[in-house]
């Protein structure tokens, strides 16, 4: 599988880490930068690049990394079609996977050590969505927002609104 990464300063050690395991694995990694160290890069061009090409690049994932990874899923989720995932744990790798179809895995270089967060990332790349009705009808809902800017009505007897 082809994995879209992108990171800043904060990220780039683990990014490091992430494309060699992956190549182990016999995925193929493609940085989206940076290239280099600099302590004073921006991480949307390159988070938002990487998130960009899972887009357009069907059966591809992502992973984007920076200190808290906070600021990276924020920049990730702004590319019409990209779900990012904070992951902290396996667990919240798999669900963001299994339950949201996240297509972008968001990892907080400062927030775990290496081998747990490329742990993270294996969980994630190794699970499928589930397809499940409850959670292909939310990610209508969402794409339905993406694609016209209208809220999902709030149903007032507590059943699934519709979705256009």
């Amino acid at each position: 599988m082809r994995v879209h990464l992108g990171s800043d300063h904060a990220g780039y050690h683990l990014k490091a880490a992430l494309i060699e395991r992956l190549t182990e694995l016999g995925h193929t990694p493609v940085d989206h930068g940076p290239s280099e160290y600099d302590p004073d890069d921006d991480y949307p061009p390159f988070v938002m690049a990487a998130a960009a090409a899972v887009v357009t690049e069907p059966g591809s994932l992502g992973i984007v990394i920076g200190g808290s990874g906070n600021g990276e899923a924020i920049a990730a989720n702004k590319v019409a079609g990209a779900r990012a995932a904070l992951a902290w744990s396996e667990e919240t790798a798999r669900l963001g996977r299994q339950h949201n179809d996240a297509n972008v895995l968001s990892l907080g270089a400062r927030m775990h050590e290496v081998s747990e967060a490329v742990g993270f990332a294996e969980v994630f790349l190794a699970t499928p969505f589930s397809d499940e009705s409850r959670h292909t009808r939310r990610l209508r809902m969402l794409t339905a927002y993406e694609r016209t800017g209208e809220l999902p009505a709030v149903p007032s007897d507590g059943s699934a609104p519709p979705v256009v």
